[in-house]
């Protein structure tokens, strides 16, 4: 779709939508999203030259389907896949990149950490349409055979561009947990639960130097100006239990991250906020707010937030709870959690019950948020329902084939079908029968 579209901008000095909008000029992945979202062309253009919408758009990833992220957008969801150091398959990477489309994923990161992660990251690009975003950092130990204490700016600028080069449209860097929140990271029951963050936290400590994020933070811009990469920033301090939540050190990253983002945008740099966590319900409305105060009305992407510490094998559940009321308070974009959360590395299975368990977020915040069109699937769901119309029911649904599947354990036969109940109130005692026959009864009027 995009070959086109970007080979004719190949000259320009810059080739940012932020930069474009901000000339006034409508992209054709602006006038896409538009479309997709049924939003006027010319607020799009603006909600991006604002920074209140984005669409992850690297020049490179010809093959991607443009999707914007923003308040002004419907809520969106990313899934994360990777290998780890003890199991890595490019396959397995590539059939879960194909599961994150089946069932929705608006946008995946590849957090791989043990193999060969330039194939794999290379593999996923290649079999994804949609905008895959990666954490630079773990790459960048890797190649410093994992000396954390040997990671200096040429090896992270090195990597950075290396992957921008292969497509990647968003980077979540850690830039915005410096050396002065140390004191506030010891008063917590969890201290630091993010990887990019601990990994920050022991150069820093090892050095008793500033976050080299931070410090390489221009450069870094250059990179995403020239391919036109986003920036998710990353919440290094986010709390990882609910003791931990709305603290000091979490908080302080906040207010780093809205000075990080006027500094991305003076440089036409897309940029979205990485938020908590875990929270608990009635904190989640406040921390909506204050990103939005903070980070000036840049789209907040969050992962969870987990609304109970006790779920181990159900954080999908937990995690989806908290994303349904964050999505309704402001947040743009969900970080799905699966069931293995905590505890493994997802599978493919994983994968999809993590995404399907966001989707419904997601779509329960639209529903919520009064989006235009948001409910017509679920008025039309009522109809087939009632009419017990059962592949209507499956093709609406989220997950057909679980739909179906579950259906078909009681009541496998076609004729099932056109029956007019199901295995659960059988055909005596189905409620929509029961009323659809009372509304067929002439009643008298005095």
């Amino acid at each position: 779709m995009r070959e086109n579209w970007v080979k004719k901008r190949e000259n320009d000095s810059v080739r940012t939508q932020m930069y474009y909008a901000k000339q006034g000029i409508i992209t054709e992945e602006m006038e896409y999203v538009s479309a997709i979202e049924k939003l006027d062309v010319n607020r799009v253009r603006d909600e991006i030259a604002k920074g209140r919408l984005i669409i992850p758009a690297n020049v490179n990833h010809k093959n991607l389907t443009p999707m914007a992220i923003g308040l002004s957008a419907t809520c969106k969801i990313n899934a994360n896949i990777g290998s780890s150091a003890l199991a890595s398959n490019i396959d397995e990477e590539v059939e879960k990149m194909k599961i994150c489309q089946k069932y929705g994923a608006d946008t995946a990161m590849d957090l791989s950490t043990g193999g060969d992660l330039d194939a794999i990251r290379e593999a996923v690009i290649q079999n994804s349409s949609i905008p895959i975003g990666t954490v630079p950092i773990y790459q960048i130990l890797h190649d410093v055979n994992n000396k954390v204490e040997d990671i200096n700016k040429d090896v992270m600028l090195e990597v950075i561009e290396r992957q921008a080069k292969q497509g990647v449209s968003y980077f979540t860097i850690h830039a915005g947990f410096l050396l002065h929140m140390m004191p506030h990271v010891a008063k917590r029951k969890m201290g630091i639960v993010s990887r990019g963050g601990s990994l920050m936290a022991s150069w820093m400590m090892h050095h008793h130097k500033e976050n080299p994020f931070y410090e390489a933070y221009d450069e870094i811009l250059d990179i995403c100006r020239k391919y036109d990469v986003s920036l998710s920033l990353g919440d290094s301090l986010r709390p990882g239990c609910l003791a931990d939540a709305s603290d000091e050190a979490q908080l302080g990253e906040l207010k780093i991250l809205g000075d990080l983002t006027l500094r991305a945008w003076e440089k036409d740099v897309q940029v979205m906020i990485e938020g908590p966590g875990h929270v608990p319900l009635n904190q989640i409305e406040r921390n909506m707010k204050l990103e939005r105060e903070l980070c000036h009305g840049a789209p907040f992407y969050v992962l969870g937030p987990l609304v109970t510490d006790i779920a181990a094998g159900y954080d999908h559940i937990s995690s989806a709870i908290g994303a349904t009321v964050a999505a309704w308070h402001g947040a743009s974009m969900l970080c799905y959690v699966t069931p293995k959360e905590h505890l493994g590395l997802p599978n493919k299975n994983d994968v999809r019950e993590g995404i399907i368990a966001y989707k419904i977020a997601a779509h329960s915040a639209d529903i919520a948020r009064g989006r235009k069109g948001a409910r017509i699937k679920d008025d039309a769901m009522s109809d087939a329902r009632y009419n017990f119309d059962w592949n209507r029911q499956f093709q609406l649904a989220l997950d057909p084939e679980r739909a179906k599947e579950f259906h078909d354990e009681t009541l496998p036969q076609d004729v099932f079908k056109e029956a007019e109940f199901c295995s659960m109130c059988g055909p005596k005692f189905c409620s929509y029968k029961i009323s659809k026959s009372i509304g067929e009864m002439e009643f008298e009027t005095n």
